[in-house]
Parts: structure tokens; C-alpha cells; sequence
């Protein structure tokens, strides 16, 4: 007992020894329990003991982003997630063209669209995702290259979707790039494919016949398999251009006459104007031809007609030599990149509208150093050429209605565009100079404001004729500005550039500069007031672009 009672003792002291035992050791009286696998230390971040969490029956396997959450319950809806209404639907007139109604649709949200009523199928499974989108990148190819607008090719793109039963499809163009991408469901991966526009040419007859195939393709009543589509569009590719090449120069050379006259010039102005332009016509065709950049085209393009007109002040022949070197710049002025330009920048298409800006800024300052040169050293050498001198006659209205209307049909030739739309172009361009006539002449208007209102009927009178035969308004409206292109003010800034009036040439130029815009906005304007207020197969309310709200 003794033995026993010694060693009880000794056992306490070593428990209770602090070289022995630790700090955090349980005090002796504190009942702790112990139970078999929990460690002592636990983390932070577990869950307490009086704390139960409900647990799943069964482990549910990872899902993806557009799974249903698990705290998801019918009775906890939110309550006013789909209106009492119910959605509205949207309705869209089947007799309007689809550049309207393809317009509509791409301004709604994917959810808001309706879905496609007509399916060309070619089997029962429907036609392979991948060539359908490949289709459409070569259609929106060749119009974006033809000079078409960015909201009509990608409106183009989106009716080809449609037509092959691709609803979910979303179209995006650039100045170069072509994309489009189509999700058949918010569950699986889309399909995306591009296009990159490598080469540029002015034919609108081809652009016509790709108007009428998405046309085609559109149309409930026309079935056009994917094969069909694909020899159609490659037959579209093959053909020649309507006219050839000595066509185009003659009507180059028309066409700088014409403009030549309706500036004020005679018979002799516009023998000299035709021969320095086809002269031009023939050097940037030799230039392209050794694989030139088209700046140096234009660059080399101006120089004849300028050249021939200093030569005359040279001479000292009585002609108006201003006259001769105006209807040259009148067959190279950018206008047709400049209307498409600004139309894609009004539309919303900001990148797009800069690089054509950009794009007809470098061809004017190509027209600019080719004139400039032969001015600069036209004027050294003792050419007396007057910038003050004034162009223009009003007392011979009728002959420049006449040389107006010789310019739109020869502008018509060089866009290439097709027979039947020639007379319509003509006579818009007789109609646009004589309200520009009208306005400014008699009236005494601004030229600023007098070009913009006869470029609006232009515009007006174009989407009318377009919607009519369900085609493009380009080859109605592009032509028919050619007499209210600022020649002459471009002339004259230049020269009194090449004679040390650096402010009087930039004010010239910024009155041309204002012409442009004014025609360029003008054409845009007439276009949408026929949407706007003429009820003519309307397709409902096209949604503006949202982007930017002044914050």
C-alpha cells in the first residue's frame, strides 16, 4: 500500500510538470470527449457541431454555365418575369423586300426574333451547317466588294442564314472581314467562320444578279437548294463585265467633256477635257496592269487633263482652261467610296465608315499631288491661270441639263452597271441639276444647302426605284450624283495652292470637302425619309443603333 500510495504521487507531479507536459494540455477536472478518428486540430473553415446543413441525396456531376442552379424552384420564379400578356410578337409584312425586313431583325435581341417560317431543305436532315455559313461569306463577299453598305451586306447574310433554316446567326462586317457565327442553342458551341475581302471592283451588274439570288433565296415560293445556290453564285463570278475596256474609256472621256461643258466650257473644252481624261484613263489602266497601288493610279490618272490645261494657258489660247482640268477631276472624284462611307457611319458601322473615309481621304490626296505637280510647274514656267476666275453659265440652262445628263449615263458605263437601269440613272441626274440649278441660281440658296436637298431627291428617288424591283440602290443613286460632285472647288483650292494662297486653297478645299458631305448625307437622308413616312411594304420599326448616348 505504501508502495502504491508513493507512486501515485509521483505520477501527478509529472503530469503536472511544465518540462514534461505542454501549455495546451486539458486541465485535470475538464471532462473532454474523446472521439475515435476526429484529429484534434480542425480548420477555421469548418463547419460547427450544432450547425446541420441539408445534403444532397445523391452527388449531382459537375454541369456547365447554362445548367438549371440547384437553388432553382418553379413556386420561386420570379414573379414578373414573363408579362401577363404574354410577349409580344413581332409581325413583319411578308410583301416588303428583305433588305427590310432582315434590317428589322438584326436590330432585335436572338430571343425577340421570330423564327424562320420557310426552310429550303434539300434532305430530311437539312443542309450542312459549315456550307451554309461558307455560302454566305461568299455572297456578302461579293457585295461588300462590290461598294455595297455594311448594313445591307450583313442584312444580306443573315436572309441567306434564314433562308437554309439557321436562325441563331449572328453577322459581323468590317471593311476587310467578313464573319458570321451561328449557335444552334445555348447549350452547345457555336460555329464560326470568316472571309477576308482581298480585291475591289465597281460592277454593279454583278452586284444586281447577288440581289436577286438572295432575292431567290428569300422568296416562300422559289426552292433553291444549296447546290443551286453555289452554281448560281459561281456562274455570278464568271461572267463578264457588260462593257469593255475601250467602253469605259471613251465613256471616261465623255464624261470629263460633259463635265467640262456643265462648268461653263464649249465645243473645244470638251474635245480637250474627253482626250486628257482618256489619256488618264489609259495611264492608270498601264499602271494597274504592273501591279501599282491605286493611289498611284489616281496620282498618274490626273495629270493629263491638268497638263493639257496648263498647255493651253501656255498657248494663250482664248479657252478656259479651268474648265478643261475640272472635267478631268470630275471622272476621278471618289464618289461612290464616299457616299458608302458615310452611309455606314450614320448607320452605326463606325470602323467600316473610317476605313472608307480613309480609303477616299488617300485617293483625294492622289488626285491632289497629280495635280499640284503639273500646276506647280505650270505656273513656274509662266502658265497664267486665275483661280478667281468664276465657272458656270446660267444662261444656257437646257445645255447643262443636256451636259448633266450625258454625265450620269457615262458614270453609269464606268460603274458597269446594267442596260435597264441606265435611263432611270440619266434622267435622275437631269432632275438632281436642275434642282441644284433651281436652288442656287435662281433662288440664290448656299451651295452647300442646294447640292444636300438635290442629292436627297437622288436618294429618295433611288430607294423608291430599288424597293420597286427589290434590288440594291446603288446603281440608282451612285451615278445620278456625278453632276454634283465639287470639281471645280477642288480645282481651285488646288491651284491656289500651287500659287502660294495656302488660305484661299483651304478654304476652296473645305467648300469641297462640305459639298461632299452634303451630297453623301443628302443620298443617305432621301433613303431613310422613304422608310420613314412612305408606307411601301413597310416591314415594322427598324431599332436604331443604341450605342452611345452622349455619356
Amino acid at each position: 500500500m505504501m508502495e502504491a500510495e508513493d507512486r501515485k504521487p509521483r505520477s501527478d507531479e509529472a503530469r503536472y510538470d511544465p518540462e514534461i507536459t505542454s501549455e495546451f494540455a486539458i486541465p485535470v477536472g475538464l471532462d473532454v470527449p474523446r472521439t475515435g478518428g476526429e484529429p484534434e486540430t480542425t480548420s477555421e473553415f469548418t463547419v460547427p457541431r450544432g450547425l446541420e446543413t441539408p445534403q444532397p441525396p445523391t452527388a449531382e456531376p459537375e454541369g456547365s454555365a447554362f445548367s438549371t442552379p440547384r437553388t432553382y424552384s418553379a413556386s420561386g420564379a420570379p414573379v414578373a418575369f414573363t408579362p401577363a400578356t404574354g410577349v409580344p410578337m413581332v409581325s413583319l409584312i411578308k410583301d416588303a423586300p428583305w433588305q427590310d425586313r432582315m434590317r428589322t431583325m438584326l436590330r432585335m435581341p436572338v430571343t425577340e426574333r421570330p423564327a424562320p417560317e420557310h426552310v429550303q431543305r434539300v434532305e430530311e436532315g437539312g443542309p450542312a451547317v459549315p456550307r451554309v455559313l461558307d455560302l454566305t461569306l461568299r455572297i456578302g463577299e461579293l457585295l461588300l466588294a462590290g461598294g455595297e453598305g455594311a448594313e445591307d451586306v450583313e442584312a444580306a447574310m443573315f436572309a441567306v442564314c434564314r433562308s437554309y433554316g439557321l436562325d441563331r446567326c449572328e453577322p459581323n462586317v468590317t471593311f476587310t472581314l467578313l464573319s458570321i457565327s451561328h449557335q444552334p442553342s445555348l447549350v452547345e458551341d457555336p460555329v464560326t467562320a470568316s472571309r477576308t475581302v482581298r480585291r475591289r471592283g465597281t460592277d454593279y451588274t454583278r452586284l444586281a444578279a447577288v440581289f436577286r439570288l438572295v432575292d431567290d433565296l428569300t422568296d416562300p415560293e422559289t426552292h433553291v437548294s444549296l447546290e443551286e445556290a453555289y452554281r448560281r453564285l459561281a456562274e455570278i463570278r464568271r461572267n463578264r463585265h457588260p462593257y469593255p475596256g475601250w467602253a469605259l474609256t471613251l465613256a471616261s472621256g465623255l464624261l470629263a467633256g460633259a463635265a467640262s461643258v456643265l462648268v461653263g466650257g464649249d465645243l473645244i473644252v470638251f474635245v480637250a477635257a474627253a482626250l486628257g481624261a482618256m489619256l488618264g484613263d489609259r495611264l492608270a489602266w498601264l499602271c494597274a496592269g504592273r501591279g501599282l497601288p491605286e493611289f498611284y493610279q489616281f496620282t498618274v490618272a490626273a495629270m493629263p487633263p491638268a497638263a493639257i490645261g496648263v498647255a493651253f494657258a501656255l498657248a494663250d489660247v482664248d479657252l478656259k482652261a479651268s474648265a478643261v482640268v475640272t472635267g478631268g477631276l470630275f471622272a476621278l472624284l471618289p464618289g461612290r467610296a464616299l457616299v458608302a462611307g458615310v452611309q455606314d457611319g450614320l448607320t452605326g458601322f463606325y470602323i467600316t465608315a473610317s476605313a472608307r473615309l480613309l480609303e477616299v481621304m488617300y485617293f483625294f490626296v492622289g488626285i491632289v499631288a497629280g495635280v499640284l505637280v503639273v500646276l506647280y510647274f505650270g505656273v513656274k514656267v509662266g502658265g497664267q491661270l486665275n483661280p478667281d476666275a468664276a465657272l458656270g453659265s446660267s444662261d444656257r440652262p437646257l445645255v447643262q441639263i443636256a451636259a448633266s445628263m450625258v454625265l450620269s449615263l457615262t458614270f453609269a458605263v464606268l460603274l458597269q452597271q446594267e442596260r435597264s437601269t441606265v435611263l432611270w440613272v440619266t434622267l435622275s441626274g437631269g432632275v438632281a441639276w436642275s434642282v441644284y440649278g433651281a436652288m442656287h441660281v435662281v433662288s440664290d440658296i448656299s451651295p452647300v444647302a442646294s447640292t444636300a436637298v438635290a442629292a436627297g431627291l437622288v436618294g429618295l428617288f433611288g430607294q423608291l426605284l430599288s424597293r420597286y424591283r427589290f434590288a440594291s440602290a446603288l446603281p440608282y443613286t451612285t451615278a445620278a450624283i456625278g453632276p454634283l460632285l465639287p470639281g471645280s472647288a477642288t480645282y481651285f483650292g488646288l491651284l491656289s495652292i500651287a500659287q502660294n494662297d495656302v488660305d484661299k486653297g483651304l478654304v476652296s478645299l473645305a467648300k469641297a470637302a462640305s459639298l461632299a458631305m452634303a451630297i453623301a448625307i443628302g443620298v443617305n437622308l432621301g433613303s431613310e425619309i422613304s422608310r420613314l413616312f412612305l408606307r411601301v411594304g413597310s416591314a415594322g420599326k427598324r431599332r436604331a443603333a443604341k450605342r452611345t448616348r452622349g455619356f
